[in-house]
């Protein structure tokens, strides 16, 4: 046990200080190696933040964040929906802001890639386009078709003429060093044929027409003409080579997971970051060992697809891909902390990187070395063991170095291993979802219990806008998307010699529909509803109905659940009932095709069309007994917010289907009771190997989501307005907050990790280089390590919050560990004999430590009184007690 080495306190110092005194060079250029900036070629970590899928008040932490774990870039793409929903008039406010976001990533002294596509596919609604596009004579998307290309070049020209007027390009002394046009459109071109190629030129010609002054790329477009950079999309990018011998290796998207599984689904390996992670990590540096310098997580922070701007369809609201940065702002471990030192480790590396290429060369099967070696002595050396099972003992330049399966061992020096993938020395935590306690100012379960009003929404026709047409309509030309709901109407006659009223005939209705989902009303009530899937988004079903003599009224409530992103033609594919409705007398096989009839047809619910999820409207009713458990009712009622700062979800158990609004803004659609099947999961997992999305399933019979992210700076502290439509039916009483919250924080090492990267030094003799350190750091300011809940040197088991004793244990551990750790805000212990003793000759020994952190609210009033509030403070050291403020005066803090 000791504090941090003097030379490290000093390496961190510099560090800091190159970042914080970034320049954005006025010129940005490639060549075979990498992007060039200010004549300098660069070693470049990138990763996405999409601004509409956080807050405004959120962008400044998540930037800062992706700053400290070591980026230099952050990516966006622009999403053409939300700044042009109508042909013609833009809007870049609030979660919009654009300009802002981007000038935020400058004043962190990072960089931006402004992908502006204008497609992005990103799961979004209609892959980002505005619906509008559909209804323009003769347009066919992503084509060499003249009404789409001008409608395409006017979005791209008025954004580079916005961050021109903002001076935000490089070129100008701004942030931007990347652009990028189209997206994944080789995925799909073969689909267009020739016309396909032409597209790819203009679409070139025109971006690099727009003189931005900084470079632009295509992703996943391998022929892509001069001077564009095509670039890899993916898990596997590892082998990937540019076009062109005159570009640089770029990976655009390295995916850190993905986007939760559709609703309905299984949450697959992808969604289990630790094993997993290691996996992709090391093929993420195979990358780097062969000549890359550019690479960009697809997500570094996920964050939430707010209001109806999921695509899919049925993608979830939830857009966490588990990425570094969790979708509620916190930092997800360890993967964060992981991959901050590969950055240091890679930065390391990077004099030698962009000074020549790569020689590699086999150090047997499965394993090769990535040398970079320049006549001026400088060397960095990347050894790789890509067998998926077993380690590997190999020698480079008359050393023995051992490599974990699947990993990469980072020399900067060509001598010592800074780091190796397989090995992590960061800190886990577990994060949790606490609901609020009878001490807040709001009690979650009390919180809807009362006080609630409803508006029971109409079946079918309620609006004077609701036409006639003979036959049945596709419903996006219908709606443009401006709601979810589509409203089919037909009022038949049945006479009473009709075969579906003989002999007590059973009559059952049959509807076809393209999806995504229906419910079908018979003379005003359910008869009966169905929904597809994100593989086949098509319903089909047939209830038994009951028709009476006379007049029967059959209403049909078709709704989307995002608009297709993906694919060749995308923008073609339909939804609604196009049919056939049939009416079928089971008994006798009489049938009638109601298909071709006048059938009345309103767009949205007369919910939206009163404005009921702003919550002001007088249509509102409310009394002693509220309704629960109908389809077709709105909801709202008023809450104070949870106390305190941390992030909030909504609990939608007990919860149907519909959409969600808190003061106004949609927080997203929910559908919990869309459960996942429920077999085919598994307890345990092997995650070595390639990825695959049936592999390592979990979640079997729940919902694929039901915690909904509810922004702290859409709320005030009393006085909220909380609308639900509910479609299914639920319980609105069983609704309840929950905040965001780390548990336990955890770190394992063992003797044979490398010391932390911080310490590494060139010039130290290997045999006097430190050993390694367990690090422990609270995950947010104010806190402080109240208790060690786990402390084992020697053979521990298990994962953060399961630790276990091994065989092998020191007496000494936990007491040790606490008079290290209680009290501070971070502590570092020596993983050594020296400091633990040896409680087993001969066996390589770890450590595994997990803690518990407190968070210390201070009210300061006049300054001769403190007070601390301190949670649990029976469980701290009493050290923990003197408090340093920041004029540096010490202070007797009151327990309370």
């Amino acid at each position: 046990m000791r504090c941090w080495p003097e030379h490290l306190l000093i390496l961190t110092f510099l560090a800091v200080g190159v970042l914080q005194t970034t320049t954005f060079a006025a010129n940005v250029s490639y060549d075979h190696r990498a992007l060039v900036i200010d004549g300098k070629r660069r070693v470049l970590i990138s990763g996405s933040i999409h601004y509409p899928r956080s807050t405004p008040d959120m962008w400044a932490d998540l930037i800062q964040k992706s700053k400290d774990g070591g980026l230099d870039v952050i990516e966006t793409y622009v999403f053409w929906d939300l700044h042009e929903p109508v042909r013609n008039k833009y809007d870049f406010e609030g979660r919009k802001d654009l300009v802002k976001f981007i000038k935020l990533i400058g004043e962190a002294g990072l960089y931006a890639h402004l992908r502006i596509g204008p497609y992005v596919c990103a799961e979004w609604n209609y892959g980002g386009f505005p619906l509008w596009l559909h209804f323009i004579p003769g347009i066919k998307l992503r084509t060499d078709n003249e009404p789409f290309k001008t409608e395409m070049q006017r979005f791209t020209a008025k954004i580079v003429d916005l961050m021109k007027q903002e001076n935000l390009y490089a070129s100008q002394g701004g942030p931007i060093i990347l652009s990028q046009i189209e997206n994944e459109y080789g995925n799909i071109d073969s689909a267009y044929g020739s016309a396909a190629k032409r597209y790819i030129n203009w679409a070139a010609s025109m971006a690099t027409s727009l003189d931005t002054g900084v470079p632009w790329v295509m992703c996943q477009q391998a022929d892509a003409p001069d001077p564009m950079i095509n670039t890899c999309n993916g898990f596997y990018c590892d082998q990937f080579t540019p076009a062109s011998a005159n570009r640089p290796k770029m990976w655009t998207e390295n995916w850190t997971g993905c986007h939760l599984e559709p609703l309905g689904f299984f949450h697959s390996a992808v969604l289990r970051p630790t094993d997993l992670w290691k996996t992709l990590l090391s093929l993420w540096h195979v990358f780097f060992q062969r000549g890359g310098t550019f690479q960009n997580y697809y997500m570094y922070h996920g964050g939430t697809n707010f209001g109806r701007s999921t695509g899919g369809p049925f993608i979830a609201t939830s857009y966490d891909y588990d990425a570094p940065i969790d979708e509620y702002g916190l930092l997800r471990q360890p993967k964060w902390g992981h991959l901050k030192d590969v950055h240091k480790a890679i930065k390391l590396c990077e004099p030698a990187m962009v000074a020549t290429d790569p020689t590699i060369s086999s150090l047997g099967s499965n394993l090769e070395a990535s040398v970079y070696k320049t006549g001026s002595g400088l060397c960095a050396a990347f050894l790789a063991n890509v067998g998926t099972q077993s380690d590997a003992t190999v020698n480079f330049n008359g050393n023995s170095y051992q490599l974990p399966p699947w990993s990469v061992s980072i020399l900067p020096d060509c001598k010592n291993v800074v780091l190796n993938t397989a090995k992590i020395n960061s800190a886990a935590t577990i994060p949790k979802f606490v609901r609020q306690s009878s001490s807040d100012a709001v009690d979650a379960s009390e919180a809807f219990l009362s006080g609630w009003s409803w508006f029971n929404e109409p079946v079918g026709i309620s609006s004077n806008n609701a036409f006639m047409k003979p036959g049945l309509l596709e419903q996006i030309n219908t709606t443009a998307d401006k709601s979810d709901y589509l409203w089919y109407s037909l009022s038949t006659n049945i006479k009473g010699g009709e075969p579906f009223l003989k002999d007590g005939s059973q009559t059952v209705l049959h509807v076809e529909s393209l999806g995504h989902a229906l419910h079908a009303y018979v003379n005003g009530k359910l008869a009966g509803s169905g929904k597809g899937n994100s593989n086949n988004a098509k319903v089909s079903i047939d209830v038994p109905i009951t028709l009476t003599p006379g007049k029967n009224s059959i209403d049909l409530l078709s709704l989307t659940v995002g608009l297709q992103n993906y694919g060749a033609f995308f923008d073609e594919q339909g939804a609604g009932i196009t049919g056939p409705v049939k009416l079928v007398g089971v008994n006798n096989g009489s049938t009638s095709d109601l298909s071709s009839l006048q059938w009345t047809y309103q767009t949205g619910l007369k919910g939206e069309e009163l404005g009921l999820s702003n919550g002001d409207s007088s249509a509102w009713v409310s009394g002693a007994a509220l309704p629960k458990e109908q389809s077709l009712i709105w909801y709202k009622t008023n809450f104070d917010a949870p106390s305190g700062t941390k992030p909030i979800a909504l609990d939608f158990t007990g919860m149907g289907k519909g959409e969600a609004w808190v003061n106004g803004q949609s927080i997203g659609r929910y559908w919990p009771t869309y459960t996942a099947p429920t077999s085919g999961c598994t307890d345990s997992c092997n995650y070595k190997g390639s990825y695959s999305s049936n592999k390592c399933l979990k979640n079997c019979g729940k919902p694929t989501q039901k915690l909904y992210h509810v922004p702290r700076s859409w709320l005030r502290s009393s006085g909220n307005t909380l609308v639900l439509f509910e479609e299914t039916g639920g319980d609105p009483t069983q609704l309840s907050f929950a905040t965001r919250e780390i548990g336990s924080l955890c770190s394992h090492v063992s003797e044979s990790h490398p010391q932390p990267v911080e310490m590494w030094r060139s010039d130290q003799k290997t045999g006097n280089r430190p050993g390694p350190i367990l690090s422990l750091k609270c995950p947010s300011p104010n806190q402080v390590i109240s208790s060690i809940e786990f402390a084992s040197f020697g053979t521990p088991r298990g994962t953060c919050g399961s630790f276990s004793h091994g065989k092998c244990n020191s007496s000494q551990a936990l007491s040790i560990v606490q008079k290290a750790c209680v009290g501070l805000e971070s502590c570092h212990v020596d993983v050594s004999i020296d400091t633990f003793g040896d409680p087993c000759m001969g066996v390589t020994k770890s450590l595994a430590v997990e803690a518990a952190s407190v968070h210390i609210s201070v009210n300061l009033g006049v300054a001769t009184r403190t007070t601390f509030f301190l949670p649990t403070w029976h469980e701290v050291d009493p050290a923990f007690l003197i408090i340093s403020l920041s004029d540096c005066q010490l202070v007797k803090a009151l327990v309370v």
